[in-house]
């Protein structure tokens, strides 16, 4: 884009749906990269925090570079899905959700866009940044054409870890993907402003080497936790097994620890690709049966030793992992309703949760309780002494407890 063309915009960048945990980290980043940053999102309350300068949700390092960026007014939210239209990108944080029978909706973006594409002008560049179902920036294109509109569209796949990104934003390698060269050309000027390592690939290919990365850990966790279920049912401590398989032997480095695999995407993109091989991902199933029955698992062997009816059952931890106060899909949530079935009562803390009212101080249900579940490895809970019964999959106590 030329510099004429440029100077129509007033802004750089416009990031849509860019008040969650994936769009704003991403707009401090350009802002603190000397970008000028409108974030669009159709939350009152997200919208009002950000411009108070205060987060949504809890993203270490994060809040300090936001006051920063507003006070040099490079960064500013609205509700209005009009200021679209005043950016040169347009980087979309919408991604592919599944239904209630694990099935992708691939018109699922291109429908959230109906609100901002009547703002969309000749020049812009749109750039997809959440996973997609393969194919979809193909039909977003086609979308963008029927629109008559000179808009290139490029896929650049977010790739950071919650908790991390202020980090990796900066360090990581971004892929970049466009139909086009120019496309092309531009995604790598404008993620070239936050990386200096960029991997150029067919918009076909980044689509499948996101839901390949978050399926490959996906997997990677089910085969720990199907180890652990193994040493577990045979009175072994997972944990030690690990440890010394692990100890200066590289092959097996990256065999994580057993716990809960969960989160607003592991699952979900397992489920995607699953999907677009016409379900006949058998490694993909099996993981999600591994993963998702983990809770399952728990309360059937703890009903083996105790007397569950009995019991007020304590779950440490509702969010999805350790030191996020994120609860989407986590698994804590399922634990909770299949212990609702089988114990005396079940109470649930979490030191950074704040929109679930059921939840307790953690010294209430330390105290209340018979039988205490980490279900999330939070700091806190670390070196925690108790005199009571714990399963604990993540080994977050030590000396490898066990169900």
């Amino acid at each position: 884009m030329s510099e004429s063309s440029s100077a129509l915009f007033a802004y750089d960048l416009v990031i849509v749906g860019g008040g969650g945990h994936v769009g704003l980290p991403l707009a401090i980043a350009f802002a603190d990269r000397g970008a000028s940053v409108l974030i669009q999102d159709i939350s009152v309350t997200a919208v009002a925090a950000v411009n108070a300068g205060e987060l949504p949700f809890v993203e270490p390092g994060a809040e300090p570079m936001l006051r920063a960026a507003l006070a040099a007014g490079r960064i500013r939210a609205s509700t209005n899905p009009a200021v679209v239209g005043q950016a040169e990108h347009v980087v979309v944080v919408i991604g592919t959700p599944v239904d209630e029978h694990l099935n992708p909706d691939p018109k699922a973006i291109p429908r959230a866009l109906a609100q901002v594409t009547p703002f969309f002008r000749d020049g812009q560049l749109l750039v997809l940044r959440s996973t997609v179902y393969p194919g979809v920036t193909a039909l977003v294109e086609r979308m963008v054409d029927e629109l008559g509109i000179d808009m290139p569209v490029a896929f650049c796949p977010e790739r950071i870890a919650e908790h991390r990104a202020m980090e990796e934003l900066f360090s990581l390698p971004q892929i970049v993907s466009a139909r086009t060269d120019a496309g092309l050309k531009r995604a790598e000027a404008l993620f070239g402003r936050l990386t200096s390592t960029l991997v150029p690939m067919l918009p076909e290919e980044a689509e499948l080497a996101k839901l390949f990365t978050n399926t490959w850990r996906y997997i990677k966790f089910a085969a720990a936790n199907q180890f652990y279920m193994m040493a577990n049912d045979r009175g072994l401590d997972f944990e030690r097994i690990r440890a010394g398989l692990t100890q200066d032997y590289p092959r097996a480095a990256d065999l994580p620890g057993a716990g809960f695999a969960a989160g607003p995407c592991l699952f979900k993109d397992t489920m995607q690709l699953a999907a677009f091989s016409d379900n006949q991902f058998a490694l993909g199933h099996s993981a999600m049966l591994v993963n998702e029955g983990l809770p399952l698992y728990l309360v059937s062997r703890l009903e083996d030793r105790f007397d569950l009816a009995e019991m007020t059952v304590g779950i440490l931890g509702m969010a999805f992992k350790g030191g996020s106060d994120d609860i989407r899909s986590s698994l804590s949530y399922k634990l909770r309703r299949v212990l609702s079935f089988k114990a005396k009562a079940v109470l649930t803390t979490d030191p950074y949760v704040t929109v679930d009212p059921d939840l307790l101080p953690l010294e209430d249900v330390l105290t209340r309780s018979d039988l205490l579940i980490v279900a999330t490895p939070h700091p806190q809970y670390r070196g925690l002494v108790v005199d009571k019964p714990v399963a604990d999959v993540w080994n977050v106590l030590g000396g490898g407890v066990r169900v």
